[in-house]
């Protein structure tokens, strides 16, 4: 991949990670700025995300909190923390976190406080921000989930779709991914392994070693 080529994945990186957090007064004040880095990209993925952006001006703050707590909801299926739908609400499920985290500390790149390393936005910052190779590697590892998520946008026509649909388009097309999503849907998310030793539990999702340091924001 090219340096431009790089680049404009950064861009879409970064650019659907603002989209994807909890829509607070700064969207709309940050809207130009993602605008105008896509105005740049006539891509399919660019399009998509400037038609959410349309739809974030068109719509008022409140409205934009109420209908993101609907959307991204874990009883739906529809989770933005994307180790829950490899390990549910499992004891496995801190390691694959704490896994993640020590993947963006050997980058040097730290979390904010209060933030998951798992949701999807994050992982999204760090591949624009911090190590993309390391992003990269993350964002396949969950493609499964992001996919079912993907599709449960738009079996909810949520304005959110086309977000998916942009992030979906960073990686590369996967039937392996879609089979999983598709195994993922039928039989939901983990549950407890009760009795086993929560430190001996290992996460589904294999996370490779880092191998690169990275820029720390």
């Amino acid at each position: 991949m090219n340096d431009q080529a790089v680049l404009r994945r950064s861009v879409m990186c970064q650019a659907a990670a603002m989209l994807l957090c909890y829509p607070d007064g700064t969207l709309h004040q940050r809207l130009p700025l993602i605008e105008n880095a896509l105005a740049e990209q006539e891509s399919a993925p660019a399009q998509a995300l400037r038609s959410f952006c349309d739809h974030v001006r068109r719509t008022t703050e409140l409205d934009l909190g109420a209908d993101y707590v609907r959307t991204f909801d874990l009883k739906r299926r529809r989770a933005l923390h994307l180790t829950y739908y490899t390990d549910g609400d499992t004891r496995r499920r801190g390691h694959a976190l704490a896994r993640i985290k020590e993947i963006y500390a050997a980058c040097g790149w730290r979390l904010d406080p209060g933030e998951l390393p798992d949701h999807l936005a994050v992982v999204l910052e760090f591949t624009a921000r911090g190590d993309a190779a390391q992003g990269m590697r993350l964002l396949a590892a969950f493609q499964p989930g992001i996919e079912l998520l993907r599709a449960a946008l738009h079996d909810c026509r949520s304005a959110y779709a086309p977000v998916l649909d942009a992030v979906a388009a960073t990686l590369p097309p996967s039937d392996e991914a879609r089979r999983e999503a598709t195994r993922m849907a039928a039989a939901g998310p983990p549950a407890e392994d009760v009795g086993l030793d929560p430190y001996g539990s290992r996460s589904a999702v294999p996370l490779g070693m880092p191998v690169a340091m990275g820029a720390e924001r």
